[in-house]
């Protein structure tokens, strides 16, 4: 079964959501992804709570790591790319490029792209640091203000 709530942030509305395994989803819900379809989760106020307080935390600028179970689906690639994503420091940005050699996979630039955009746990999982060989901002699936929004807030220039 999978509960979720809603979270009001300065990027717009989070949706996050969680199975007996952690954290399964985390997205905006105005962003340019489409949600997944929520039929059959259940609203949980209550469960979700220590959840929503880490993510007021990291909003408020007093949480850099979060500590909570990761439960994402994803090919053996992606969870690889979401691992080298994680270990991007708070306040740090990588290329696709960077990330494709810490995987060990340095001609997998594309390939770390499409499992960046494919990446389940916004902010958890901090593609949002992620961005192109030349300093360039790329896509984000929040759209790139939120993007932007979320680098300041690190307090990465940009």
């Amino acid at each position: 079964m999978i509960r979720y709530d809603l979270l009001d942030t300065a990027c717009g509305q989070l949706l996050v959501a969680i199975d007996e395994h952690g954290l399964r989803h985390v997205d905006f819900v105005d962003g340019l992804r489409t949600l997944p379809d929520q039929g059959g989760w259940r609203r949980d106020s209550e469960a979700l709570a220590p959840y929503l307080a880490q993510f007021r935390a990291y909003f408020a600028g007093e949480l850099q790591r979060f500590t909570l179970p990761l439960a994402a689906q994803g090919t053996a690639f992606q969870r690889s790319v979401w691992q080298a994503l994680c270990d991007i420091p708070y306040g740090e940005t990588r290329s696709y490029g960077e990330i494709a050699h810490a995987i060990g996979k340095p001609s997998a630039s594309r390939a770390v792209g499409a499992a960046n955009g494919r990446n389940p746990l916004s902010i958890i999982v901090p593609c949002h640091r992620v961005i192109g060989q030349n300093g360039s901002l790329t896509g984000y699936a929040g759209g790139l203000p939120i993007k932007q929004a979320l680098l300041r807030l690190e307090g990465i220039p940009i």
